[in-house]
C-alpha cells in the first residue's frame, strides 16, 4: 500500500510538471516585485507637465486597469483621469531599449525621454545612451515586439 502511495504521488507530481508552462508571463505594466504602483510612485503626469521626475504622494492617487498610479497634485490626478493614455509610459514602463532588443528589463523613471508626445523609460544612464543613438529606430523595434516579449 505504501509503495501505491509513493507512486501515485510521484506521477501526480510528474504531471504537474508536465503542465506548467515553460516560461512564465510578465506583468504588462513594471511595478517592480511585490508591488502595484506604476512608475516607481514617480508622476507620469509631471514629465509633460514639468520636464522632470517628480515623486507622486499617497494623498493623490488612482487605480488604472489595476494599477496604483501616484501624482504631485490633485490638478495632474485630474489630468491623468481624463485622458489616461496620454501619460501612460510605453511599453508599462518597462526598460525601452530592452524591449527593442527583444527582452524587458526594468524601466527607470529618473531615465526617460518624453518623444513625439509619449514617455520612455530606460533602465539607466548607459542604456538610455544607447537607446538614444537611433530613437526611432528603437521605436519601431520596440513596438514589433511590444508586447510580444512579456511572453520570454
Amino acid at each position: 500500500m505504501k509503495k501505491l502511495i509513493i507512486a501515485a504521488a510521484i506521477a501526480l507530481g510528474s504531471l504537474t510538471m508536465i503542465a506548467a508552462p515553460a516560461y512564465a508571463e510578465q506583468a504588462p505594466v513594471y511595478t517592480g516585485p511585490l508591488s502595484r504602483v506604476a512608475v516607481g510612485g514617480y508622476d507620469p503626469v509631471a514629465y509633460f507637465t514639468d520636464g522632470r521626475a517628480v515623486r507622486g504622494v499617497e494623498q493623490y492617487r488612482t487605480t488604472y486597469q489595476g494599477y496604483e498610479y501616484r501624482f504631485a497634485s490633485a490638478a495632474h490626478l485630474a489630468a491623468f483621469r481624463a485622458d489616461p493614455a496620454r501619460y501612460l509610459p510605453q511599453y508599462g514602463g518597462y526598460c525601452a531599449w530592452a524591449v527593442s532588443q527583444g527582452y524587458t528589463a526594468p524601466g527607470n523613471p529618473n531615465n526617460w525621454r518624453v518623444v513625439d508626445g509619449r514617455l520612455y523609460f530606460n533602465y539607466n544612464g548607459e542604456i538610455q545612451q544607447r537607446w538614444e543613438q537611433d530613437i526611432p529606430g528603437h521605436i519601431r523595434e520596440a513596438d514589433t515586439n511590444w508586447p510580444r516579449v512579456l511572453n520570454h
